[in-house]
């Protein structure tokens, strides 16, 4: 499987409760339907990206191959309904996700400070 962020090889977590692939250069994770939320409790673990790396990567958001559906279909852009700070790519047809290096361990962690960061967010809007 490859990145579709920076094209480099991406390994395989074999995980109990589902797999996902790590990009061995940028450090983004792409998962398979529901994977994410499985995986939930392991972020801390299997996110080892820089959140700061993310952040660049973050920026590249078009024409983007789906590594699932062997760049048959590309993902586009989602923003998550709970955490709108988060962007996250996403296929249509599979319905995998890819996260920047650090946006799953901050997809995982949402908490009140979270929650009151987005309300404030949402009212300057």
């Amino acid at each position: 499987m490859e990145c579709p962020k920076c094209h480099h090889p991406m390994e395989r977590l074999a995980l109990p409760e589902a797999d996902a692939h790590r990009c061995t250069n940028c450090r983004g994770m792409w998962f398979g339907m529901r994977a994410f939320e499985l995986l939930k409790d392991r972020a801390e673990a299997i996110d080892t990206g820089d959140a700061a790396r993310g952040e660049e990567c973050n920026k590249v958001d078009r024409g983007l191959p789906c590594p699932s559906c062997d760049g048959e279909r590309q993902l586009i852009r989602m923003v998550d309904p709970i955490q709108p700070h988060i962007w996250f790519e996403s296929c249509q047809n599979c319905f995998g996700r890819f996260y920047d290096a650090g946006e799953f361990r901050d997809f995982a962690e949402y908490g009140w400070r979270d929650f009151i960061r987005d309300l404030k967010v949402v009212e300057r809007g």
